[in-house]
């Protein structure tokens, strides 16, 4: 199956300070591993600039335009909160982020290819719609989603999240919309100590958190018992899928203990539910990752499964 990937070299530009871990090296790894010769036959974008309306879908505008005028002198940063910094690319970068998502469902809503990946940093799901955060700027998978609804006039969109950290934003974007779905995996307890399974919205939110030192058996049993069914039983229109990498085994920044049989295995299963829900859309954005060479394999088994399932 053809399968869209879309990037821009303005990602690499934004950074968070000094040895931080969401680096430009992250995309670098990632996009390294796409150039073997099993992903020569993907589709490749440049991701456009999100427009100011598909933005303020989900943050208001004080908050984008707030956003987008930190414009810091090149070789120095500012610091949003503890974890979140900007520097002279980082507006561009978020600007380029979010587009990717948007250009990725166009692609997918209009038949041009069915599954798509976005490899774009700074990543979006702790973004909460009035806060940057964890490393966020604007909420990508949300823009992603509520752009499907407002351009191609689906009534339900799905947003599956299995980084290592619970995707705080994309709730909080989400919680009180009945017509989007979130499921989530994460550890519990860690950062940003959200996602309790009583956390439910309007009915529309799914959380499973996993103990620290969980593996893939509990990883698989909680999509594979409790969020995909829920998933399934809300017929989206279209998946989007928030792909984190920090729940693997090697990465510094959690205690979950997956592999990338893991990552592969539930890409799969969303792929074979989309099939029998949406026609097989799906979209895929990149989210955590730490380690570098855990990073690079296992959004490489990612895409993989995004090819061949």
């Amino acid at each position: 199956m053809t399968l869209l990937l879309v990037s821009h070299r303005a990602c690499l530009g934004h950074s968070n300070g000094p040895d931080h871990p969401e680096c430009p090296d992250r995309l670098r790894a990632v996009l390294t591993a796409l150039e073997a010769e099993e992903f020569s036959h993907l589709l490749r974008e440049e991701a456009p600039r999100a427009s100011l309306e598909q933005l303020c879908r989900v943050h208001p505008e004080a908050y984008v335009r707030g956003i987008l005028d930190i414009r810091p002198a090149e070789g120095e940063w500012v610091s949003l909160d503890g974890d979140t910094g900007m520097s002279a690319g980082s507006a561009e970068a978020a600007l380029r982020a979010a587009g990717a998502g948007v250009v990725a469902v166009d692609a997918v809503c209009r038949g041009e290819v069915r599954r798509a990946f976005c490899a774009v940093r700074p990543p979006g799901h702790h973004a909460e719609p009035r806060r940057p955060m964890g490393f966020c700027l604007f909420a990508n998978a949300a823009v992603a989603a509520r752009h499907a609804q407002a351009a191609h006039g689906l009534e339900r969109v799905a947003i599956l999240d299995f980084d290592v950290h619970h995707g705080n934003g994309t709730q909080a974007v989400v919680e009180r919309d009945p017509s989007i779905l979130f499921a989530s995996t994460h550890q519990s307890p860690c950062y940003p100590g959200t996602g309790e399974e009583g956390e439910r919205g309007v009915g529309n939110v799914f959380n499973a958190p996993l103990p620290p030192g969980a593996t893939g058996e509990a990883f698989r049993a909680a999509w594979a018992e409790r969020l995909l069914p829920a998933v399934e039983a809300f017929a989206p229109g279209l998946i989007v899928i928030s792909a984190g990498f920090d729940a693997h085994a090697r990465d510094p920044l959690a205690q979950l203990r997956l592999r990338e049989s893991d990552f592969e295995w539930i890409t799969a299963e969303i792929c074979r539910l989309a099939e029998r829900a949406c026609g097989g859309r799906v979209v895929s954005t990149l989210e955590g990752g730490y380690d570098l060479d855990a990073l690079a394999t296992s959004a490489a088994s990612h895409v993989r499964a995004l090819m061949h399932a």
